[in-house]
């Protein structure tokens, strides 16, 4: 059981050292606290222009980023395209990783029995869930006065998006799911990617170098542990993913070896208003050759649904 989890985490991991990679252009935007739910939230928004005219008339962007990632695993790239766009972005770092509240005094859990109980269809101990994760989300909405967004998240990102989007459709004006699952118990498992990625894990000073690059790019490793449990607390969401009526975009790369395409082609499947896009040439990460795509997709799902949502403001007069 612990190889495994160690693959898996290192294929979450591998990726985020090598490539371009960036965070200047969102550090240069203030990092605040706010208390949610009984936990601090850290959290900043960008492309709120300097006018409150500004502020009022960009549509609203909410991104949640997956395992052990704090809001700066987003990288400048992604978020200023999507503000050149003409949105505003609220980013985070979900409960238990950067500024915000930390879950060390919880402990770590033990990996083998909780992985075991998992594989059994037992409950496993964690100190949170997806759910208060998405409760969170909500919360931070509710604070910052933005009565809806369009929701993107990546990986456990997408899954709390889903659950946003299952639980509180008037906030969510669409859903972009990117390298994500519904946690259905009948989807692939990752493939021996896995694998072949732990014999080249790193030991030593070169093991120490590996985390720090890691860090840097904004993800927290003693995170990941409490962060998988969340994800297996809620298991299977299949019913719930159903029930979303939001305009969603799911996007998965075609080598994706940690969660296999099919987790993202069942996503759209039960979703009704949905679209999916298998990307070329991406993984479970966001390469450089792939992120022009990346943004043209989001920002043109989104762009729709605003000319979709304008068009029925004005046939009802309600525009303004």
């Amino acid at each position: 059981m612990r190889p495994i989890l160690l693959s898996l985490l290192l294929l979450l991991m591998s990726p985020l050292v090598s490539g371009e990679y960036s965070r200047s252009y969102l550090d240069s935007h203030e990092l605040k606290t706010a208390e949610v739910n009984g936990i601090n939230i850290a959290y900043r928004i960008v492309g709120d222009g300097k006018g409150e005219a500004q502020v009022k008339d960009r549509p609203k962007v909410v991104v949640i980023m997956g395992l052990g990632g704090s809001n700066v695993a987003w990288g400048d790239t992604l978020i200023s395209g999507i503000v050149d766009a003409g949105y505003e972005v609220l980013m985070f770092d979900n409960r238990d990783t950067g500024e915000s509240t930390r879950f060390d005094d919880w402990g770590q859990p033990t990996l083998w029995l909780q992985l075991l109980k998992h594989s059994l269809g037992m409950q496993v101990n964690a100190p949170y869930s997806l759910n208060d994760m998405a409760a969170d989300a909500v919360a931070l909405m509710d604070l910052v006065g933005y009565e809806d967004a369009h929701i993107i998240g990546a990986s456990m990102g997408g899954m709390i998006a889903q659950i946003v989007a299952a639980k509180h459709p008037e906030r969510t004006r669409s859903l972009i799911s990117i390298m994500s699952t519904t946690g259905a118990t009948h989807l692939p498992a990752p493939t021996n990617m896995a694998e072949n990625r732990l014999r080249d894990l790193a030991e030593g000073e070169a093991q120490a170098e590996r985390e720090a690059a890691i860090r840097a790019r904004g993800f927290f490793p003693q995170s990941m542990p409490r962060h998988l449990m969340a994800v297996f607390k809620v298991g299977d969401r299949s019913v719930d993913v159903a029930t979303i009526q939001a305009d969603t975009l799911v996007l998965h790369g075609v080598d994706d070896g940690l969660i296999p395409p099919a987790h993202g082609e069942h996503t759209a499947e039960l979703i009704e208003r949905s679209e999916f896009i298998l990307l070329e040439g991406m993984g479970h990460s966001m390469p450089d050759a792939v992120m022009p795509k990346i943004i043209s997709s989001l920002t043109g799902h989104m762009n729709k649904v605003e000319a979709s949502m304008l068009a029925t403001a004005v046939s009802k007069g309600t525009a303004h």
